[in-house]
């Protein structure tokens, strides 16, 4: 088979392999599917972590701090898009002939290494989506190996090396890093404008989702009320499944009611039939799309309705998807990865839905070119909060903009708070949250530290 043989000619004569960066959440699940293969691994990072212990219980030989002797005897060299490409160990791969593959690359690889590779895109939704399908193919015996943007407490971590025929892999748009996945199901959950940062224009991004959908070698499931997604299906000459709410779908979700605020069941419909009845353990109307397309997946994957309504009960969400964290004077402490306004928009309405009396959002701007692209769409959905808690911009990889910061958001949100550090919105919320109040951390920095200061 081609793609067999497309791998064994990229692992050809490989025996061990080392991970620069090997503490982060993404390289984990490849290390551990990789071990289960038989290949030596040994890694390098700058700081302990829960992540490097699980490694070296794995037998991972780990080196804290980068050295060219940390490569010897590797016979390919794994990095992080994170690794700066001076970094020691890189330099000496390239001098000692090594090959040298960015993370991505070698998850392309994985992609092909299953008989069933299942990829999981879209601009929201991703990490909740391959969360439940992985938690569907796990309870029902299947012993899948999963690849997730969030830890799943069901299977310990970020990811796991299983025996079955299936990998679930959450797969990135942004970068285009999507396009080095090979699937066998693919899921297009939305196509929103993020990214244009990198893309430039939304046509762009659309052909990206086109170009990845026609990777996939069975079946796509694709969002039939998403407007981009269904533009993007009608151009293509692939097997599609769909579905959705609001429109005619193969898996359609009927009766739709909340069973206790923001709290979502429904019947579900394949083609004509009602087949069974889907409770959904996580809050959210948002997350129906999520379940629908893990029923439609599953239902390809042999499972029974039976099993997907089961996972879709025991699943309680995946980390930093409105992950509980404790309380702070009587008030509830939440986290949610949310940082695009679509996101935020699902994220606070499910908020506001719960009964609390006051939703106090503590908002992490990501990247200043989504901030100011989208500046008046943050404002809008910011004001669904009751207060708005503002820590500066997170550039990540982008260099400072002086002309966009939290100040200019702060101006156009009335009451909003501006604070300096994730230290100072702590202490806000320390000092004004009362019992019977929502404070809900948002953002895909470390924001999370905010909440973890909140219930210390």
């Amino acid at each position: 088979m081609f793609f067999s043989d497309y791998n064994q000619h990229l692992l050809d004569n490989v025996k061990k392999i080392h991970f620069i960066g090997c503490g982060g959440s993404g390289m984990y699940p490849l290390i551990q599917i990789l071990a289960s293969k038989g290949y030596e691994i040994s890694g390098s990072d700058v700081l302990e972590g829960s992540i490097i212990e699980s490694e070296r219980a794995m037998g991972v030989k780990v080196t804290l701090g980068h050295d060219a002797a940390n490569i010897t005897g590797a016979d390919l060299v794994v990095y992080s898009a994170a690794i700066p490409k001076d970094n020691v160990e890189l330099a000496a791969a390239g001098s000692y002939g090594i090959r040298t593959v960015e993370r991505s690359v070698l998850l392309g690889y994985v992609s092909r290494l299953y008989k069933s590779s299942i990829c999981v895109s879209g601009t929201h939704g991703k990490t909740t989506t391959t969360a439940l399908i992985t938690t569907a193919l796990e309870l029902a015996g299947r012993d899948p190996s999963a690849v997730i943007g969030g830890k799943l407490p069901l299977i310990g971590g970020y990811g796991k090396a299983g025996k079955g025929d299936e990998v679930v892999i959450e797969a990135c748009e942004y970068a285009e890093t999507f396009l080095k996945l090979t699937p066998y199901l693919s899921v297009v959950l939305n196509i929103d404008n993020d990214h244009l940062d990198y893309y430039g224009s939304m046509g762009e991004l659309k052909f990206a989702f086109k170009r990845f959908s026609l990777m996939t070698q069975f079946m796509i499931f694709a969002n039939a009320d998403d407007k981009n997604t269904m533009d993007v299906m009608f151009t293509l000459n692939r097997r599609v499944r769909t579905f959705g709410i609001e429109h005619s779908a193969d898996y359609q979700a009927v009766n739709v009611q909340e069973y206790k605020p923001g709290f979502y069941e429904f019947d579900l419909k394949e083609w004509d039939n009602e087949s069974g009845h889907i409770r959904l353990a996580i809050p959210g109307r948002h997350n129906i799309y999520n379940a629908l397309a893990m029923c439609a997946v599953c239902r390809l994957l042999g499972l029974t309705i039976e099993q997907c309504a089961a996972a879709a009960a025991d699943f309680k969400g995946a980390g930093r998807r409105f992950e509980v964290y404790g309380e702070c004077n009587g008030a509830l402490v939440v986290d949610d990865y949310a940082h695009h306004p679509t996101e935020l928009r699902a994220t606070l309405e499910t908020a506001r839905k719960l009964g609390y009396k006051r939703v106090i959002a503590v908002h992490q701007p990501f990247t200043y070119s989504r901030t100011k692209a989208l500046l008046n769409d943050f404002v809008d959905v910011l004001k669904l909060a009751d207060v708005t808690v503002l820590t500066p911009i997170l550039g990540s990889r982008e260099p400072n903009d002086p002309t966009i910061s939290s100040a200019k958001l702060a101006e156009k949100l009335p009451g909003s708070v501006l604070v300096d550090s994730l230290e100072a919105a702590a202490d806000w919320v320390k000092a004004n949250a009362k019992e019977g109040d929502l404070v809900i951390t948002l953002g895909c920095g470390d924001v999370y530290k905010a909440s973890k200061m909140m219930v210390k």
